[in-house]
């Protein structure tokens, strides 16, 4: 079988919308691979100086979820510029690349041709900020999943595709690691003496830390996050990661923190108990967490229960 090692990239290639595709089947005549991924279509969103870290994280899903990949980079002119390419991926296959340069006014009308039928469609907004016009809700329109950061762009949940939020996958591994220290049923039987979290993030974005404090309060029950505290911190991980978090209340204490890459010490405290404890908690790349997304969405009402609690909070600061 050929090697991923054995591929070389093939591209980029500049073309036009209207001669996209042909210019992908004069590159896939140069190789000698007879199997095209047809695994779906994810269309990235971002600007320029996102791209670097958009390719990279395009680069990790290594084909499985989406064989043709369509990023579109958002500049302020009207001309659109195509390049078409060859990714290599493990196990010697190719996924097709396509990057488009325009204004969101033109990317509206270059994506959607362009876009491999009959299969599912994912739609990734990777910039921080809400794109002009109408490009990003044309998109929602024939997106089977949204992935985004839907508190900063303010994308709430809807029925006609799967929302996906970044920060929330990422704090997957955080989400069980705390529901494994109640596992014990003496720590679960301190719960009712719990009324305050504190939750650490690292960098400046604090809004994947307020998913995982909605969901912390959904499932205890609160109806708000009035007793949440955010605060930043320092700990090694990425921006918006957790570092940590502290459930207390009445005589008793729940600690979690980050220490080194992958692990995180616990802390239970409470009248006649002082256990402590480490639980791998892996750094999630922003890649794993693409994939994670794509692969295996999480409960929609767990989400959204938890979105909304988010938002409020929001509105409140």
């Amino acid at each position: 079988m050929t090697q991923a090692t054995d591929l070389r990239p093939l591209g980029p290639v500049e073309t036009t919308v209207r001669r996209a595709q042909a210019t992908l089947d004069e590159l896939w005549v140069q190789t000698d691979v007879e199997t095209r991924a047809y695994t779906g279509n994810i269309i990235a969103l971002t600007v320029k100086k996102h791209l670097g870290r958009v390719e990279e994280a395009l680069a990790g899903l290594e084909g499985r979820y989406a064989g043709r990949q369509i990023i579109g980079v958002l500049n302020g002119t009207d001309e659109v510029r195509v390049r078409v390419s060859l990714v290599p991926q493990p196990g010697g296959l190719y996924i097709e690349r396509l990057t488009l340069d325009a204004s969101p006014e033109q990317l509206q009308g270059a994506i959607l041709p362009l876009l491999r039928p009959a299969t599912v469609n994912h739609v990734w907004w990777g910039a921080d900020a809400r794109p002009s016009g109408v490009l990003l809700r044309e998109l929602t329109d024939i997106a089977d999943q949204v992935i985004a950061d839907s508190l900063t762009l303010d994308i709430p949940p809807a029925r006609h595709y799967a929302l996906a939020d970044l920060g929330w996958s990422r704090s997957a591994h955080w989400r069980e690691a705390l529901a494994q220290v109640f596992d014990s049923p003496d720590a679960a039987r301190q719960l009712g003496q719990v009324n305050g979290l504190t939750v650490r993030y690292a960098g400046k974005n604090d809004l994947p830390a307020r998913l995982f404090a909605g969901w912390v309060a959904d499932t205890l029950g609160w109806p708000d996050l009035e007793g949440v505290t955010f605060r930043a911190a320092r700990c090694g991980r990425e921006n918006g990661d957790l570092c940590g978090l502290e459930l207390a209340g009445d005589g008793v204490r729940f600690t979690l923190s980050a220490e080194g890459e992958d692990l995180v010490r616990t802390e239970c405290h409470w009248p006649g108990m002082d256990r402590v404890t480490e639980l791998n908690v892996p750094r999630m790349s922003l890649a794993e967490g693409l994939a994670r997304v794509m692969a295996r969405p999480e409960r929609r009402e767990v989400f959204e229960r938890a979105w909304a609690l988010a938002r409020a909070s929001l509105e409140k600061k």
